[in-house]
Formats: structure tokens, sequence, C-alpha cells
């Protein structure tokens, strides 16, 4: 199943088309070392938590966007052998040195998807960053799978939903952090993709009102640490060419 290394980046908002030039740069390289698919999405609607948000996960300062960004590729050991080919390859290294972002705020793992529905390409993303409580994963698993194809009825083109595999710990910030994780706790990374926003839109109010979708017992999740937002593609190695 998909392999997906999630990504969430603070990006200064005037440099908007710098950083999409970057993501140009580093495509063709990341297709060519082994990745599948890489897609680097804008904030667009992205809603102030109580508890954390999608801006405080990358501490993210005064005139500053946050980028939802993934890199999907056929498994586990795919990944790794690109990473691999990341850290020896110097026109990586000339990328990095050029990028438009404070990398120390960007944080990363890797993602073993659990739940992989439909197509994707699509031209509006909703992202997910969730804590999953211990012992819960296989309950968190089977939540999702029953939810995939009604999203999938109500308008999406696309779910994933991947548990985190290989997600480092970081020295300023990292998704544990972004959740607040407490112990045993893992943490999901998950997209939904749409043909626009305005299917979005509607595809949430029926969401909200399908009684499929109704609550049995405890969930699975931490609901008030898990953050989630409306994001615009800006590059998409399966729509264009990079």
């Amino acid at each position: 199943m998909t392999y997906v290394e999630g990504f969430l980046v603070p990006v200064p908002a005037d440099k908007k088309d710098a950083y999409r030039a970057h993501a140009r740069g580093a495509a063709p390289l990341l297709l060519e070392f082994g990745a599948r698919r890489m897609v680097e999405s804008w904030g667009d609607d992205l809603p102030d938590g109580k508890v954390t948000d999608f801006k405080r996960a990358v501490q993210a300062e005064a005139g500053e966007a946050v980028v939802f960004s993934w890199f999907e590729y056929p498994s586990k050991d795919a990944r790794d052998a690109a990473n691999q080919r990341m850290m020896s390859d110097p026109r990586m290294e000339q990328l990095a040195t050029s990028a438009p972002f404070d990398g120390k705020r960007m944080i990363f793992g890797g993602f073993e998807a659990i739940v992989d529905e439909g197509a994707g390409q699509g031209s509006y993303i909703d992202g997910f960053v969730v804590p999953v409580l211990p012992g819960k994963g296989e309950a968190y698993r089977a939540m999702a799978a029953k939810a995939a194809p009604v999203f999938r009825e109500h308008g999406a083109l696309r779910v994933i939903e991947a548990m985190a595999d290989d997600v480092p710990k970081g020295r300023v910030t990292d998704f544990y952090r972004a959740v607040k994780a407490e112990e045993g706790e893992a943490i999901v990374f998950s997209f939904i993709e749409w043909p626009d926003k305005a299917t979005r839109d509607a595809g949430w109010q029926k969401m909200m009102a399908d009684e499929r979708m109704k609550p049995e017992g405890d969930m699975p999740f931490a609901g008030p640490r898990m953050f989630w937002g409306g994001f615009e593609p800006i590059l998409d190695t399966a729509k264009v060419s990079a």
C-alpha cells in the first residue's frame, strides 16, 4: 500500500512564487529517485484551534503561510532508497541552500497508508493531523475505512489515512509536538482530495447530515488535539509536467 512522506512547512506569504519554483526544481529529482507523486498545497482555510492548529504546528510567525505537502511512494523501501539518494546528490544539496523557508520549523515523517480510496488529482485538499489514542490503531482504521466511501459518495475524489511509521523528533517542533501527543499515542497524516472548493464545502455539509457518520461509542482519537484545514495545490506532478 502507498507510503507517504508528509510535510508541514512555514513559508513567508510573499514567497509563494519562490516556493513554487523551488518545489518545481525538486520535483524531477524526486520522481527520478522513485517517488510516484509529489503534491505541494498552500494554506487557504486554516481555522484557529483551541489547543493546536496548522499555524501553531510549525510555530508560524506573522506574515507566514503553511504548506501541506506529501510525496507518495509504492513502499517504505522505495522511500528509504529515495532518501539515501537525496542525501548524496549534489543537486538536492544545492536546492536546500536556496530554500525560501525556515527548515528548522518544517516538520516531516513517514506514514504507512491504512486507507487509500479513489484517484487523486483534485483541485482542493483537506489536510488533517490526528493523535490516535494508545491501543486504538485498529479502531481508527476501521472508522476511517467506513468514512472513506461516504466521503467519495459526497464528492471526494480520494481519501488517504496514513499511520505514523517513521516520524522523527525535531529540535524545534515535530508531528508529536504539533498535536501535543501523549505517551503511547500514534499520529495520523490524512488528506482528502476534492474536485474544487465548492464541492468540498457542499460535501462537508452532506457529511455532517449523513446518519451513517454519527459517532458510535468513544472516538479512537483525541478530538480536541487534532487539527485540519483547506489547501490549494500549487504543484502536483500527477497533473502537470514538473
